[in-house]
């Protein structure tokens, strides 16, 4: 597979994933894409769906089980995709989850609506990256991409908040919540910005990406996302393979999203 662009996708079973993976299935250029699934029943499904809508193409898919919130899932996948091919060109790092809505319907604690959603967005992407840097670093042309949105201190400092004006009292009365969420995906910019700095000398291209307002299954609200105007998640897809094709390479190390920079 030495022609072909080898990415990993994590959390690729559905949404935004899976409408990455699609869109570079769908691509003219070759790759061989490795969709990462918490289930390999799931990703299995996820690949077969893939394998019919883009039948037309030439590229390949394959289906590595990797869950980020296990140590042991991500070095059993380091392996398998060592063994198997020997390198990463294109690490996206797409999995993440919100445990705000959650906490509003009474399954979760305030505590772990937090610390849930850090374990897996942040430390399991901390781990995820530092576990396949080996791989990547086996590339000619390695691109590193985190996948966020609704944590930039920029929006939310000029009152940009996904809510409206609430009423004064305690609690307050909501129906939809992402302040565990932003704070994950603010902490994800430094991540990114940290592995950015510390990997200029190996050429590795390193970004943000934020697909945009998009109806995905995060949080079970697709439905509700919807009704307030979200869009379809191959949106992102097409957006991160413009990246991953050299589209934006002028703007590595920043927060991408379309047609722009978006600050911090």
């Amino acid at each position: 597979m030495s022609f072909k662009n080898i990415a990993l996708v994590t959390g690729a079973n559905k949404g935004i994933g899976y409408e990455i993976v699609k869109a570079l299935l769908e691509s003219d250029k070759p790759y061989h894409v490795f969709i990462g699934s918490r289930s390999l029943e799931r990703g299995q499904e996820a690949a077969a769906t893939l394998q019919k809508e883009c039948a037309d193409s030439s590229n390949t898919v394959e289906v590595i089980e990797v869950d980020i919130s296990s140590d042991s899932s991500i070095a059993k996948a380091f392996e398998i995709v060592k063994a198997s091919v020997g390198r990463i060109d294109t690490l996206i790092n797409n999995a993440g989850i919100t445990k705000d809505l959650d906490r509003i319907r009474g399954k979760v604690s305030l505590r772990e609506s937090l610390t849930g959603s850090y374990d897996v967005n942040v430390a399991g992407t901390h781990v995820m990256t530092f576990t396949f840097m080996p791989l990547l670093l086996q590339s000619t042309d390695p691109r590193l991409i985190f996948i966020t949105g609704l944590g930039t201190f920029d929006q939310c400092a000029r009152g940009d908040f996904p809510l409206p004006p609430l009423e004064r009292g305690w609690l307050k009365k909501m129906e939809f919540e992402t302040v565990g969420y932003r704070c994950t995906k603010t902490a994800l910019n430094m991540l990114m910005l940290d592995y950015h700095y510390k990997l200029q000398k190996d050429g590795v291209k390193v970004w943000c990406i934020r697909p945009g307002f998009l109806a995905t299954d995060l949080g079970d609200a697709k439905e509700m996302v919807a009704a307030q105007g979200a869009g379809h998640p191959s949106i992102g897809g097409r957006l991160v393979r413009s990246v991953v094709e050299g589209e934006r390479d002028a703007d590595t190390g920043k927060y991408v999203v379309k047609d722009r920079i978006q600050a911090f």
